[in-house]
């Protein structure tokens, strides 16, 4: 539970910066650089010591006073550097030498302040300021609103009010100031301009360290390396005859360039613009972290965006747009929202599988069937089994065509898939049909009312041109979700240890009637978790994402010009032997400390930074709640009994296995109770 006792008096200095450095409308920072923004947080650090009397500094030097330790674990680890440091160095030095650290400070202090429930996390690591009551302990008054609004606050009076700043309000402006961020916060004019050069002249801890910050933030030779490596090319033979191509499987593809040409490559097609790739952990690591500022989504999904008559949906927004829009449907797409439907789950996966007989088989594509038997219902309140394969085809044409490039635009136009992308009016139509305020009554709420009442309050955030888009989606979601299902039954049909664990934990939730959804944690499915984690590594199902760089960059010292398109192989990790051991056996103990070995940026199944998997969630429990439910029920085997030692996939658009794979019903345990 949040530290409600928390205080403004009571955060350090690196602290209140990330809190007045914090965009409320983009979920993260102001658009301070990447080495400004480590120079900054570092000299925070500094000054917090210095005030903490372990460290003196002023213009020239900085002094060792105290190596006693502080008990902060920020603080701690700088303080241990300093008193190593055999020689006496300035605070230019120090903030240039520990700006390295800064993304690990910044780290922690987000997670500090989120769990003293100053700040909230969203998903795709967008933090918003979070509402309390917070008692001022000096005046014993209490204020209504945000520790982050009353710092804030504080510097407001400092610059507009004519308030005497204390020493860290003068720290805290310094650094700022230093950043170049208020012009961006406020209003400035040339009577304001002269308060803020005023106030850093007040403190000489807060003029010596924000001098050093601003020394290292104008150095160019920190902030970008002349020693620039010339990117690798691909051979295009070492690509076409990769046994991986043959199988289909990209993310092993990647890994094996990766390990041989680095995390920055190019493949060049012929006729075509070279491909820019980026693989790795240490690619996963900086998109995550920097992705936000250096890349956008919009200008690849244009044309695809233009099949459904959109523009600007939730895939191809950046920036506050993005984070608006993330943030108002979070909630309809949660474990939350899906908990709320188990009832209806549990009887329409009975309904469907009671079709599968003992000796009979069916197809792969029979588990998209069955999640959306289970989707349709309870994101859109109508029945789509009839019209989802039409979908699913014009989606993944659409895909095809748009995105990954592979056929030309006309195919997308011929007679057949006008005749299937005519199935999106057809579902239109039919949620229109059901969501007038008569028919809703009574009803709990779904995705198409939460899309619907978000066009009617902000129509220029969500449009009508984009609910064509908005609302086939919720459906096309059976295809990867119908797919991770597929793997998932694979991998459980063709080991029959791990499908005897599964079912074990399945009898157990099921043994007093159908579970809700706070029993399906980590205690009562802990083999199934494991085995669903392993599936998502070994069996992703969007391998990788691409992306237009918006503003330059430099990567593992390759730099990456405006405008080039990017493609982000997030997955390729998942086959690096160094991370995951013997990457292509499938090993549900990695997950077990103290390997853990998915506690790292090379564990990506979701994607990566802001344009994270919205459902992800969502789809961990309703991927669970599946696969409990076959374990329960049915032994299922793989045929051809060959595919059972490998698997052949089938790569574009997304991930999937072959279509010649089928599963066969060798034993019905017990009776489906429809």
């Amino acid at each position: 539970m949040p530290d409600s006792t928390a205080t403004a008096q009571q955060l350090s200095l690196p602290e209140e910066l990330v809190l007045m450095l914090l965009n409320e409308q983009n979920g993260y920072f102001h658009q301070v650089p990447g080495w400004d923004l480590n120079c900054a947080v570092t000299g925070a650090v500094l000054a917090e010591l210095s005030l903490l009397g372990r460290i003196d500094t002023d213009l020239d030097s900085l002094i060792l006073v105290d190596a006693a330790e502080t008990g902060d674990p920020v603080l701690d680890p700088v303080l241990a550097q300093i008193a190593d440091e055999p020689a006496q160095r300035d605070a230019v030095y120090w903030i240039e030498r520990l700006a390295g650290r800064a993304e690990g400070i910044i780290d922690q202090t987000l997670d500090r302040l989120v769990g003293l429930g100053i700040l909230e996390h969203h998903d795709g690591d967008f933090w918003t300021l979070a509402t309390a009551r917070w008692y001022e302990e000096l005046s014993g008054t209490s204020q209504e609103g945000t520790v982050g609004q009353l710092v804030k606050t504080r510097v407001v009076k400092a610059l507009f009010a004519d308030e005497i700043p204390d020493p860290r309000d003068i720290i805290v402006i310094c650094l700022v100031n230093a950043c170049d961020v208020f012009r961006v916060m406020f209003e400035l004019d040339e009577e304001t301009e002269e308060r803020i050069d005023s106030i850093c002249r007040m403190d000489l801890i807060g003029r010596s360290i924000a001098a050093a910050v601003e020394h290292n933030i104008a150095s160019p030779m920190l902030r970008r390396s002349t020693l620039l490596k010339t990117i690798p090319v691909v051979a295009l033979r070492r690509v076409l005859f990769s046994r991986h191509v043959r199988s289909g499987n990209v993310p092993a593809l990647f890994a094996d360039l990766t390990k041989e040409y680095g995390p920055v490559f190019q493949i060049r097609p012929p006729f075509a613009r070279p491909m820019t790739f980026l693989s790795g952990p240490e690619a996963n690591r900086w998109v995550h972290r920097h992705g936000r500022l250096h890349l956008k989504a919009g200008n690849y999904f244009a044309e695809f965006e233009k099949v459904y008559g959109a523009h600007g949906v939730l895939p191809s927004l950046d920036g506050a747009d993005h984070f608006r829009l993330r943030k108002a449907m979070g909630p309809a797409y949660s474990r939350a929202r899906l908990s709320g439907h188990l009832e209806e789950v549990y009887r329409r996966a009975r309904e469907y599988m009671a079709g599968w007989t003992v000796g009979g088989t069916f197809p792969v594509r029979s588990c998209r069937k069955l999640i959306n038997a289970q989707l349709s219902p309870i994101s859109l309140s109508v029945e789509s089994q009839d019209i989802i394969d039409d979908l699913m085809d014009f989606k993944e044409r659409a895909l095809t065509t748009h995105i990954v490039n592979a056929l030309p635009r006309f195919m997308l136009n011929t007679p057949g898939m006008k005749r299937r992308g005519k199935a999106v009016d057809t579902l239109l139509e039919r949620i229109q049909s059901v969501h007038t305020p008569a028919q809703r009554a009574g009803c709990p709420r779904d995705l198409a009312d939460d899309w619907l009442s978000l066009h009617a309050s902000d129509p220029q955030l969500v449009p009508e041109a984009n609910l064509r888009f908005a609302l086939s989606a919720a459906l096309v979601a059976s295809v990867y979700l119908g797919d991770a299902l597929s793997f998932a039954v694979y991998a459980m049909a063709s080991r029959p240890e791990l499908h005897r664990r599964i079912r074990a934990e399945a009898d157990a939730l099921f043994a007093d009637g159908d579970p809700d959804g706070d029993d399906f944690d980590q205690t009562s499915m802990e083999v199934t978790h494991r085995f669903l984690m392993e599936c998502l590594r070994m069996y992703p199902i969007v391998p990788m994402s691409m992306r237009d760089v918006m503003n330059s960059f430099v990567l593992e010292g390759y730099e990456i010009p405006v405008g080039s398109r990017v493609f982000i192989a997030q997955t390729a990790s998942h086959y690096m032997d160094d991370l995951f051991p013997d990457p292509f056996s499938f090993d549900i103990d990695r997950y077990l400390p103290p390997r853990d070995e998915h506690r790292s940026a090379g564990y990506a199944p979701y994607g990566l930074g802001t344009h994270r998997c919205l459902g992800s969630r969502w789809m961990d429990l309703q991927l669970a709640v599946n696969v409990l439910m076959i374990a329960h029920y049915f032994t299922l085997e793989v045929t051809p009994a060959r595919y059972a030692e490998a698997l052949p996939f089938s790569p574009l658009p997304s991930m999937k296995p072959t279509e010649k794979l089928k599963f066969r019903v060798a034993e019905q345990a017990r009776e489906l109770a429809v």
